[in-house]
């Protein structure tokens, strides 16, 4: 008898095919071609293709590139019929709980899970962009590859997210957290 393979869970826990459109739309609105923006957003043309038709699901890692292209928050290819559209990355688990604005800027908050055992990296977001994290459960190293910062369960970490940052519990706990990202009206 083999053994089973474990079943692989969807990336995006949301409509695949909205959030392609959503995409798309996004993309036709700038005037960017596929080309550029898969190349800009180090994606595949192909694989950008296969998101924009919703016959893929993409990765967290994927649309924060895409997004941060295009110049818009991830909730913007996110918001849809689904109540809480959660994306899974590398090692985050984040769930989208709400998206909000002001007069200065953009916001979305995120429940947020990494797991033990891995470090997720994100790439750039826009100029100005901030993540504010706070932590509620095991020990998070997050913040920007070339300096992490650390946090314990009741610590708060925040760093300007528009280099490579990067995720990863320290021990064999699982972190939960809150994320809080603001993007600053241009």
């Amino acid at each position: 008898m083999t053994p089973s393979r474990p079943a692989r869970r969807p990336a995006l826990d949301t409509d695949a095919g909205a959030v392609g459109h959503r995409l798309r739309a996004l993309r036709m609105e700038r005037g960017v071609s596929l080309s550029t923006l898969a190349r800009t957003a180090g994606v595949g043309k192909a694989t950008l293709s296969a998101l924009e038709n919703g016959t893929r699901n993409p990765t967290l890692e994927t649309l924060y590139a895409i997004t941060a292209q295009l110049g818009v928050p991830l909730a913007a290819v996110l918001a849809g019929p689904a109540a809480t559209p959660t994306v899974r990355g590398t090692t985050v688990v984040a769930t989208l709980l709400e998206s909000f604005t002001d007069t200065d800027a953009s916001y979305e908050l995120y429940r947020l899970r990494v797991r033990p055992g891995g470090e997720q990296v994100s790439p750039a977001h826009q100029p100005g962009v901030t993540e504010h994290v706070t932590v509620f459960a095991g020990v998070l190293r997050a913040g920007p590859v070339d300096t992490p910062l650390t946090a314990a369960a009741g610590g708060h970490l925040r760093w300007t997210s528009d280099v490579p940052h990067g995720y990863a519990a320290l021990g064999d706990e699982e972190v939960a957290a809150s994320l809080l990202l603001r993007y600053p009206r241009t």
